[in-house]
């Protein structure tokens, strides 16, 4: 009974603990429960508050961003409305110049109207006179004219000669002491050497059973040696030397080439003789590039086709009246580019022109036609400039002259040409120049006696003062000149000089 009573109590105490630890456990939970609920509000104020701080910090940021993004803009539209505005005030100020343009435009239209009218009635009242003077004086308005020209050219004739040769003498002596000038500077800094070659070339022999070798068994030697080089052997001219014949000039440096080395080897048969000729033709083609690129680096023309630099070098082995060709075109190329300088011309065109200006020459013994037309097919052909070619087919005078460089051309193929000892020129030509200068001169009407004087340059023409006027000495000078300047060719220039002389003579008895 005692243990059922004792186990009911434990029970009871077990389930009364049970209770009480639930209670206690609930009372605790509800504590717990509140603190959390106290924190998580205190978090979230926290929260809030510093939600709150970082939307007026991002609200201040982009206040602040806006205005300094803005700023920009505001400036520009300020600066746009006052371009507007300025703008605006152009267009007022340039209605108000527009009207005023206008009125203006009116007025000078009614000047020119009340002008017009004016000159109507002046034109209308110079008739009216022009006819009162026709039918006082019974004569027309052409007779008067010619009668007052007349009595002018009559009575005024001393005053306007006078007049015209101050003119002529004062404009001539400027233009010749300028001209003369440039001229002399550029020929005193000009210096060149005068290379006069014939068309022989000698070979000096040791001794003379050379010759003997030369010539070969029955003529055989030199028959092989001129077939082969195209040139004549002239074997008995001189003791001690071999002349070779050509009026090819690269033929003949050939056969001199070969035929001093074939005296230097000693060997000298119709197989040796070919040999020795063909490696004496590739010398010469080698040494006739060289002179070509020489030529054209000398003077500073660059560009040229291979062709043609070639072509060039062959000018080396040719000669003008003894005046070495190409020698004469570098000289040119010079004088060309001082020339250029001086009055303001293209140099390199200049330069070229002169220097390529006797191409035609290197060939023109195998092509038919002038040195000059020669050369303007070969500058086409390769490829040369228009302006080269333009300033390099006038120095002979058969083309026009189209450009500053063609005349600069001619003038420095002549400085070239008729310096002392650039030429030589024969004895024939020099007197049959002089007589044709005399022969001109004299086929004038009104020409007494003609001497030409100072080797050809100038001609002294004396006049008959009856027949030709001092007015008619200048028309006689000039037209000489043209028709002498027309009909001959030579160096430099030729002075026509006319003297016209009075002479009265009386006796006293």
């Amino acid at each position: 009974m005692s243990i059922k009573i004792v186990l009911s109590l434990l029970a009871l105490s077990g389930l009364a603990g049970i209770a009480l630890g639930y209670v206690l456990r609930l009372l605790i939970a509800l504590g717990q429960r509140g603190s959390l609920e106290l924190e998580v509000k205190q978090k979230m104020l926290e929260a809030k508050e510093r939600a709150n701080r970082l939307v007026e910090d991002a609200e201040h940021r982009a206040k602040k961003l806006e205005a300094e993004r803005y700023e920009p803009l505001k400036e520009r539209e300020q600066k746009v409305a006052a371009y507007a505005e300025r703008l605006s005030k152009r267009e007022e100020f340039l209605d108000e110049r527009e009207r005023g343009l206008s009125t203006e435009a009116e007025d000078v239209k009614n000047r020119e109207n009340e002008a017009a009218n004016l000159k109507r009635e002046f034109d209308k009242l110079l008739a009216e006179r022009r006819q009162e003077l026709v039918r006082l004086s019974h004569i027309t308005e052409n007779e008067a004219r010619t009668l007052l020209m007349k009595d002018l050219e009559e009575s005024q004739q001393e005053s306007v000669l006078m007049r015209l040769q101050k003119l002529e003498a004062h404009g001539k002596a400027q233009l010749e002491e300028k001209a003369k000038s440039i001229l002399l500077s550029i020929i005193h800094r000009m210096s060149a050497s005068v290379n006069n070659e014939v068309m022989t070339l000698s070979v000096q022999i040791p001794s003379e059973e050379i010759k003997g070798k030369v010539i070969g068994k029955e003529g055989r030697n030199i028959k092989a040696f001129e077939r082969a080089t195209g040139v004549d052997v002239i074997i008995d001219d001189a003791p001690d030397k071999i002349t070779l014949s050509s009026f090819d000039p690269l033929r003949r440096h050939t056969a001199k080439l070969a035929l001093e080395r074939l005296i230097s080897d000693g060997r000298i048969q119709p197989a040796k003789i070919e040999e020795s000729v063909e490696k004496a033709r590739e010398e010469i083609t080698e040494m006739v590039r060289q002179k070509g690129e020489e030529a054209a680096y000398e003077v500073g023309v660059v560009g040229l086709n291979p062709r043609l630099i070639a072509l060039l070098g062959r000018l080396h082995f040719r000669t003008s009246y003894g005046q070495n060709v190409l020698r004469h075109s570098i000289e040119m190329a010079h004088l060309a580019a001082m020339l250029a300088t001086e009055l303001g011309a293209d140099v390199d065109v200049a330069k070229a022109g002169a220097l390529l200006h006797d191409i035609g020459k290197a060939v023109d013994h195998e092509v038919e036609g002038t040195h000059v037309e020669i050369g303007r097919r070969i500058l086409e052909k390769f490829g040369v400039e228009k302006p080269v070619i333009q300033a390099m087919q006038s120095h002979h005078e058969e083309y026009p002259y189209e450009t500053p460089e063609s005349i600069i051309v001619q003038v420095a193929d002549a400085i070239s040409a008729g310096r002392p000892g650039a030429r030589r020129d024969t004895v024939e030509r020099y007197l049959d120049r002089l007589g044709d200068l005399e022969r001109i001169a004299a086929s004038f009407p009104g020409v007494e006696k003609v001497y030409a004087i100072s080797a050809g340059r100038e001609i002294r023409i004396f006049v008959n003062p009856g027949k030709v006027s001092d007015l008619a000495m200048h028309r006689l000078a000039r037209d000489i000149s043209d028709r002498v300047q027309a009909e001959l060719k030579y160096p430099g220039e030729i002075k026509v000089n006319v003297i016209r002389e009075n002479r009265v003579v009386e006796f006293a008895r």
